[in-house]
């Protein structure tokens, strides 16, 4: 109960409007103070925490992200994606997912996958017969896949927590974000089969031609990840190496980077990042008081007490995350609940790789759930739609993530198939 408690408490600060660096901060120091009669060493323990190689890679791959984006090369993907598929069944709606899947591997941010390839997509889904529920719908369903598929800041976070090897979290991802982005493609071929281009509309650009001027674009998540997983480069060597190959993209062989674009990029991913080191530093001393109260020992006593099955916990464990998710940031629940759920791991036999790809999946579900729907805001924001209209376009995209979840659960070589086939399972 002691866990509950101290988050419903933490959540209450967040309510009340305090930021969450700084409930972070003054939860677990007011708690310690009150317990113990005084406070640890927070300097060293702040310091001791965020000293890790690993953390360089996140504000990294932000402005990896952050580039691509600014240098508009995200157009010629989608062109490329609606070139090829243009004359299918409800092809619109499946370039969408084709190319929010594609970006996902460049970005590694949901709400940025949904922002940038909705103000495209939206309106050439619409165009040509879509409905407006079902072109918001895969535009937000689709923009989770950016978490999911590799490469994914949520993921090296979560790989620097637990020390999980960010690789084998990086191949886990790949079949179920996959397996993800074709069921979305297959309700949109079902239910949007109407939304197709007509057969007498001139081709704007033949597809050999869009397929390579998108090219570059479709080349660098081949080569961060390509890099990591041939063991040329590691994790953080590989957003670095990233950064300055997708600089070298839009800047000088697409030409549609300025100075303007990489100044403010810059200044985002340090923004982004800085509110993000000051989370974890909080999170330390988070894990401290926690560790101090004994609240691993509790849950595993819990467990035991309610003679939960491995598969009993997960369940239980993703509905909480999905709760978490609906007032809390992926970041911050990680940070939150991992270290004391992480004992509870290793005394119930659960592979870390296979919990990390399932917390995502619970993740990806809070990102379109009312109210704090992060994806749901930026269709708002591009559309000017109502926000019950928009809500009510990501119920079947939420049943599929559900559905997603379970089948990895059940079965979860799903994840874990393609990391023990690269040497790193057991």
């Amino acid at each position: 109960m002691t866990f509950f408690l101290l988050l419903g408490a933490l959540i209450a600060l967040l309510w009340f409007g305090m930021p969450m660096f700084a409930a972070l901060f003054l939860l677990p120091l007011a708690v310690l103070f009150f317990v113990e009669g005084g406070v640890p060493a927070v300097g060293e323990m702040v310091i001791g925490k965020l000293d890790g190689y690993l953390l360089v890679a996140i504000p990294l791959f932000m402005l990896m992200a952050h580039i691509m984006v600014r240098g508009k090369v995200v157009i010629d993907l989608y062109n490329a994606a609606f070139a090829l598929l243009r004359g299918v069944r409800g092809g619109v709606g499946i370039a969408t997912v084709a190319a929010c899947t594609i970006f996902a591997a460049i970005s590694g941010s949901s709400v940025a996958t949904a922002l940038t390839i909705g103000k495209i997509a939206i309106p050439q889904m619409l165009r040509y017969g879509m409905s407006r529920t079902g072109a918001f719908g895969v535009v937000a369903g689709g923009g989770t896949l950016g978490i999911l598929i590799p490469p994914s800041a949520p993921m090296v976070l979560y790989a620097y927590v637990t020390e999980t090897s960010v690789a084998a979290l990086f191949l886990a991802g790949l079949i179920p974000g996959l397996l993800m982005a074709l069921m979305f493609a297959t309700y949109c071929f079902i239910t949007e089969g109407k939304a197709r281009v007509p057969e007498d509309e001139p081709v704007p650009e033949a597809v050999h031609v869009a397929l390579a001027r998108a090219g570059w674009s479709l080349s660098l998540p081949i080569f961060v990840l390509g890099g990591i997983y041939l063991g040329v480069f590691t994790a953080t060597e590989a957003a670095g190496t990233g950064t300055l190959y997708a600089l070298l993209i839009a800047a000088l062989i697409y030409r549609t980077l300025t100075w303007r674009d990489l100044v403010h990029g810059v200044q985002e991913a340090t923004r982004t990042s800085a509110m993000l080191l000051l989370i974890i530093a909080g999170a330390a001393i988070y894990g401290y008081m926690l560790t101090k109260l004994r609240v691993p020992q509790e849950l595993t006593q819990l467990v035991a007490d309610f003679g939960l099955s491995r598969i009993g916990f997960l369940i239980a464990m993703m509905l909480l995350l999905f709760l978490l998710g609906l007032v809390l940031e992926s970041f911050s629940i990680i940070l939150l609940t991992m270290p004391a759920i992480l004992p509870l791991l290793d005394v119930l036999e659960i592979d870390k790789v296979w919990y990390g790809i399932l917390l995502t999946l619970s993740l990806e579900m809070a990102l379109i759930t009312p109210p704090v729907a992060l994806n749901l805001v930026v269709i708002k924001a591009i559309t000017g739609a109502p926000l019950g209209e928009i809500n009510r376009s990501i119920l079947p995209y939420m049943l599929m993530l559900a559905f997603g979840t379970a089948m990895l659960i059940a079965f979860p070589d799903i994840a874990l198939w393609l990391p023990r086939v690269a040497g790193y399972g057991g």
